[in-house]
């Protein structure tokens, strides 16, 4: 069977990188075509047939803006050769096309069975669901006006052009059921759940006989503060809203140690405003990060994602989860069993949800336990059976 993958751009480490690298481990065989690749930005992939094309003369800082052109070169890609193209997306990867639904569309096709499966984590967030979001903050600093402006011209057609390509997916996965309803709402199309796969071996711990001083020592973990801390860690990036638990914890007079590098990382230390009570370090490796989160009173999930994994590994450890109440943690937090849900994603409510959290006991053990559905035999199992189920009626149709 011939395998492709596709992918919008592989230039950085982040979720939609490790769902596509668990992929490609079933597909090894598999080339990668992406529009753009960094292999300075991401070594996992340095054995891999990644195919990429005009679109690399691109630098790689200009992505922003390359939407339309992205949509152009994956919709001329041929792969119609194909058995099988699986697609890794939240953005234009989406627009390949199929050699059934070329077949079906009177084109010319080179397999006129071959079905395109696209693991679609959410519909093209600055086109529909975050627009508003994306106009307040476009993230280009003293260029936002222009943005905004030319954005606000374009979007309807772009709408129209991401709505025409989602049309060729034969079929979809995705991530969560938030994102199955926002794919529903947007595309008029069904799609099937399958949560990505969470490293869950490398963050476990046995709390029963968990020593934090013997295991940080052997690891070389250094807390730069001493006492109950909380805890939060991704890429530091203006729609992540980590501004919120910076500033939800020097409210609450609360420690934060933040984790993580990023575009945003100059403003939320001028935003801790040099105080004692949030501390910076860099990402490290995660059996290291995992002693961190083990120890941590409770992990700040402030942000608006269709999933998370970066909450799920916390919980692995043990750690319980303040999360807001929208999006992909619906799928994974219990209010009140492995965490606390805030309804209103300001820094006020995150707040009042630290002290809720303070009242509530959590079991550790049975925190971790709750995550336990999420690995990545689970994925790996449910993906293939995916696959082999949509193959078989490609066979007999």
């Amino acid at each position: 069977m011939k395998v492709a993958i596709v992918c919008d751009w592989l230039t950085n480490v982040g979720g939609a990188e490790k769902v596509l690298y668990k992929i490609h481990q079933l597909f090894p065989k598999a080339p990668i075509y992406t529009s753009q690749y960094d292999a300075r930005g991401i070594n996992w992939f340095s054995d891999v047939d990644v195919r990429t094309g005009w679109m690399q003369k691109f630098p790689a800082k200009l992505r922003k803006f390359l939407g339309p052109f992205r949509q152009i070169y994956f919709s001329r890609l041929d792969l119609s050769e194909y058995d099988l193209i699986i697609s890794v997306t939240g953005a234009e990867a989406k627009a390949v096309k199929s050699g059934k639904w070329l077949a079906k569309h009177g084109k010319k096709s080179k397999n006129p069975k071959g079905i395109h499966i696209s693991y679609c984590h959410v519909p093209t967030q600055y086109y529909w669901q975050m627009y508003d979001d994306y106009i307040k903050n476009p993230g280009f600093g003293i260029l936002n006006p222009l943005v905004r402006f030319f954005f606000r011209l374009l979007v309807i057609p772009l709408r129209k052009a991401d709505l025409k390509v989602a049309r060729r997916v034969d079929y979809f996965v995705t991530i969560s059921e938030y994102a199955k309803k926002q794919i529903y709402k947007y595309y008029g199309r069904e799609a099937v759940v399958i949560h990505p796969p969470v490293e869950l071996d490398d963050f476990s711990i046995k709390h029963d006989a968990f020593n934090y001083k013997k295991a940080t020592n052997s690891h070389g973990c250094k807390l730069p503060f001493s006492g109950a801390y909380y805890i939060t860690t991704s890429r530091q990036v203006n729609w992540k809203r980590l501004d919120l638990a910076v500033k939800a914890c020097m409210m609450a007079q609360r420690k934060l140690l933040v984790i993580g590098e990023g575009p945003e990382h100059k403003k939320l230390v001028k935003l801790a405003k040099g105080s004692g009570l949030v501390e910076f370090l860099p990402m490290m490796d995660k059996r290291k990060l995992a002693l961190y989160l083990a120890e941590a009173k409770g992990y700040l999930f402030p942000s608006f994602e269709p999933f998370g994994i970066a909450p799920v590994e916390a919980l692995a450890t043990g750690c319980p989860v303040i999360a807001f109440g929208e999006g992909g943690a619906c799928d994974y937090i219990i209010d009140g069993k492995n965490g606390i849900l805030f309804k209103k994603q300001t820094a006020k409510s995150l707040a009042e949800a630290i002290l809720k959290f303070e009242k509530t006991k959590f079991n550790r053990e049975r925190v971790s336990k709750s995550v336990k559905g999420f690995g990545e035999e689970r994925f790996d199992r449910e993906l293939k059976q995916f696959v082999r189920e949509k193959l078989n009626e490609k066979n007999r149709t």
